[in-house]
């Protein structure tokens, strides 16, 4: 097992102290930068940066960084649900690292779905029931990993299927 002990940090958004949600910061005990090119090869890293190594993901509608020895997760509910991020988390890299010898690693970031693309498969109706002023900003949150097709209630099951069979391929919650 590479990451067996964390400390978790929980804080509100400097820059939005208003916010309802809140920001978690997990510091490693040990350092997982060595399994950093599997973890990217296998859950398809949104972004990845070589030195110092990071990799980004987008899942469960947050945006998760993780560095050698800490985890960044934004926008969260509480400490449960952060809890529960890093341990699912800690879980993937364990599992990438056991398995490093079946998983080609990967240095580079995955394909992003276009933000075109994602607002052809909207109602595009601007009818702000997903909590965002537009369809377009809609789509720039599914693009990012930061909404989920079900956040828009006016979108017809079939049309909901057509977006998550769109977003499946770039790794991204649906």
């Amino acid at each position: 097992m590479l990451l067996e002990s964390y400390r978790l940090e929980i804080f509100n958004s400097e820059c939005n102290p208003a916010a309802r949600s809140v920001q978690c910061m997990a510091h490693l005990d040990q350092d997982v930068s060595a399994a950093l090119p599997y973890l990217n090869a296998s859950l398809g890293g949104f972004a990845y940066i070589p030195d110092p190594p990071a990799v980004t993901f987008r899942s469960q509608g947050k945006l998760i960084t993780v560095h050698g020895r800490k985890i960044a997760v934004n926008a969260l509910r509480d400490e449960a649900q952060a809890r529960q991020i890093v341990e699912w988390l800690k879980g993937e890299i364990n599992a990438a690292w056991e398995n490093r010898a079946a998983i080609v690693p990967s240095t580079t970031a995955a394909p992003r779905p276009q933000v075109i693309e994602l607002l052809k498969r909207l109602p595009r109706t601007n009818c702000r029931a997903c909590g965002v002023p537009t369809c377009l900003v809609f789509a720039t949150r599914l693009a990012e990993g930061a909404a989920a097709p079900g956040n828009c209630p006016p979108l017809a099951p079939e049309a909901r299927q057509a977006l998550e069979d769109y977003l499946r391929p770039f790794h991204l919650d649906v």
